[in-house]
């Protein structure tokens, strides 16, 4: 208690012993791509650009000048328009797959994102080298050191599966070998368990080759296919050098789904939302076109008339009903990921139930904020979710073993994926006098 020895009024603070749950990360990705140092690098630039030692480790980005500057894009592109020959043509052009889905993401409405550079752009990646390697913290494994990545892109990923020749044609890529590189992204995510793939078909493709394409993937039944995401078709961007290409939708479709947890939250479908930074699309779909493959998992980039470039589909690889929706895998993943981080303060606590108590009401006191901002589906919070931490399932011998058990249920909100209507015209009445 503070000094009373002149007359007043003392206020003593003491702590609440309240614990509260804080939100993790939903709208950070990590772009996957080649990259390469330019004879153009400026060193007294105010950000320096990246050496290749510091290219192929994790680099957190927070806005496209930082990334133009450390990747030194001006470069690049000045190397790009000198550039004559076939070889260093399509080299350079490999690089820019990275730069623009960079961008994309930034002009959509991102905010921060990680980049793990391929330095060798001549030259294919294996999948082993896709996957990295930890200790060296290189490829998918060195993403597993930066926790708050919640999205997996690699726009250079077609490229990926063939080497640079002296021939003027651009290599073209190899099916099979592009599939193996997307099981790594996706085992990768799987394994974490808090972040999706957002995948790109093969460059080119009709409607009935992607649906065919989506067939060749993973069992869309499998855990997998619940972390996967698949957007098609290919769009064409203006490009940041000012010259047009057709580029994968990954980075522009990711920093949509920034923009939609920042405007909405995690909960909401990223979907009906305008693509930004795009001109045009390399296929306009038909009604029945999208309707097979929406069922195949696909979403679908739309052309609507007065409304422009759309996302048409929030959807994962997944069949099952409880994952089928991405906002849904999303939202779990947000809710996990919150109340784990959250709740470390636990460990090494006596396991009694004065900590067992704590623990209900932070993660009650968490879901009811959740259900509050319409997250969570229910009339009252005991219908959104419940939370259970008592005797009835930390048992004598469960605490003997040091274990505090917390079993959680969530009732999340599933997008209003098809919307129906039923006119009816009611003939009207004579006007027959009484």
């Amino acid at each position: 208690m503070p000094s009373q020895n002149p007359p007043g009024v003392f206020v003593t603070e003491l702590p609440s012993g309240v614990r509260t749950i804080t939100g993790a990360s939903t709208s950070v990705p990590a772009f996957l791509g080649y990259t390469m140092a330019s004879a153009n690098d400026e060193a007294d630039a105010a950000l320096k650009p990246f050496t290749d030692a510091e290219r192929v480790v994790p680099q957190k980005i927070g806005s496209w000048r930082e990334f133009a500057a450390r990747y030194n894009t001006a470069g690049i592109a000045k190397d790009f328009a000198d550039a004559t020959d076939p070889a260093s043509i399509h080299t350079l052009e490999r690089c820019w797959r990275l730069a623009e889905a960079v961008y994309g993401f930034f002009a959509n409405g991102g905010s921060s994102c990680c980049v793990v550079g391929f330095t060798s752009p001549q030259n294919a990646v294996s999948p082993e080298d896709l996957k990295g390697n930890a200790d060296a913290r290189t490829g998918l494994a060195g993403l597993e050191t930066v926790p708050e990545v919640t999205m997996i892109a690699v726009p250079s990923l077609w490229d990926m599966t063939a080497d640079i020749s002296s021939e003027k044609e651009v290599p073209a890529p190899e099916h099979a070998a592009g599939i193996s590189r997307m099981a790594e992204v996706v085992k990768h995510c799987t394994e974490q368990r808090n972040r999706l793939a957002i995948l790109d078909p093969p460059p080119g493709q009709t409607p009935s080759q992607v649906g065919s394409f989506a067939d060749t993937l993973d069992s869309r039944d499998s855990d997998a296919a619940a972390f996967t995401t698949l957007y098609y078709p290919w769009i064409t961007v203006p490009g940041i050098d000012a010259v047009e290409r057709t580029v994968p939708p990954c980075g522009h479709v990711a920093g949509v789904w920034a923009r939609t947890d920042a405007e909405r939250g995690v909960f909401k479908a990223p979907a009906n939302q305008s693509l930004r930074s795009a001109l045009k699309i390399e296929t306009l779909l038909t009604d029945d076109e999208h309707g097979e493959l929406n069922a195949k998992g696909v979403n679908c980039l739309r052309l609507f008339p007065d409304r422009g470039l759309l996302v048409w589909g929030a959807r994962t690889r997944s069949t099952t009903r409880d994952w089928r929706y991405l906002n849904v895998r999303r939202l779990v993943s947000y809710l996990s990921d919150s109340i784990r981080q959250s709740s470390t303060w636990a460990v090494f606590e006596p396991n009694d139930e004065r900590l067992r108590a704590t623990l209900r009401h932070s993660v009650s006191s968490f879901l009811n904020d959740q259900w509050r901002q319409g997250a969570l589906t229910g009339r009252t919070p005991d219908e959104a979710f419940y939370v259970i931490c008592d005797d009835t399932n930390n048992n004598p011998e469960t605490v003997k073993n040091g274990n505090v058990i917390c079993d959680i249920g969530v009732a999340p909100v599933r997008p209003a994926e098809f919307v129906h209507f039923t006119i009816t015209q009611v003939a009207g009445q004579s006007d027959t006098a009484t």
